[in-house]
């Protein structure tokens, strides 16, 4: 599924930056000067001129190019499952859950995804990135013919309101920076719709298909 091309300028959320003097004041208030959002951004962050595709809880710009949009779909309930950026030499997978607020899943998540990385005969490795730590991990798995291969990952964790965002670069992106940086920009003009339902810590949002979209069986 194509959606599109992204606008070339910055969409997201932008602040002029303080002068000197403005931060001098406010660190005599006690108060730090408020920093640009990196990103992914909360619906409440979101500028009414931005177009994003709508999928419910995440709203997504659309990509740039040479980039496709996709949806994994459960194929018996027709849930969409995971939003995918795909490129010719690797691809982003996006998920988003519920969590309490000042939570923070990802420092349980990344001892939960290493163990599982080196379960399956790999390794993980902390780092630090651009969103904050992360893993970089390394996977064993089967050729296209049968041959044994590789596979790096980068695997990100990001926390709002009430929400956690997990993105996992695999291929290319999780080796080359340039090559990652307009999936890293996918994330950053990412916006996370969390809802006011209750839900427990861990709890996949809900996704849906935009307008347009037909599913087409796992991928739509």
């Amino acid at each position: 599924m194509k959606f599109g091309r992204r606008k070339d300028e910055d969409l997201g959320p932008t602040s002029e930056p303080g002068s000197a003097e403005e931060a001098e004041v406010a660190e005599a208030l006690g108060a730090a000067p408020v920093a640009e959002p990196a990103g992914p951004i909360d619906i409440s962050q979101v500028q009414p001129e931005t177009v994003y595709i709508d999928l419910g809880s995440m709203l997504v710009e659309p990509p740039a190019d040479g980039l496709d949009l996709r949806l994994q779909v459960d194929e018996e309930t027709g849930a969409v499952v995971t939003v995918l950026v795909v490129g010719g030499e690797g691809v982003l997978e996006m998920r988003a859950f519920a969590s309490s607020r000042g939570g923070d899943l990802w420092a349980d998540a990344r001892r939960e995804i290493a163990a599982d990385t080196v379960r399956r005969g790999g390794t993980a490795e902390e780092q630090d990135g651009p969103f904050g730590p992360e893993l970089s991990c390394e996977v064993p798995v089967e050729g296209p013919e049968g041959e044994s291969m590789v596979q790096p990952s980068r695997v990100l964790g990001i926390s709002g309101p009430r929400w956690f965002v997990r993105a996992t670069m695999a291929g290319r992106p999780a080796l080359d920076p340039d090559y990652a940086a307009p999936f890293e920009q996918a994330i950053r003009t990412l916006a996370v719709r969390r809802g006011t339902e209750a839900m427990a810590p861990g709890e996949p949002l809900p996704l849906k298909l935009p307008p347009e979209a037909t599913p087409a069986g796992a991928d739509a």
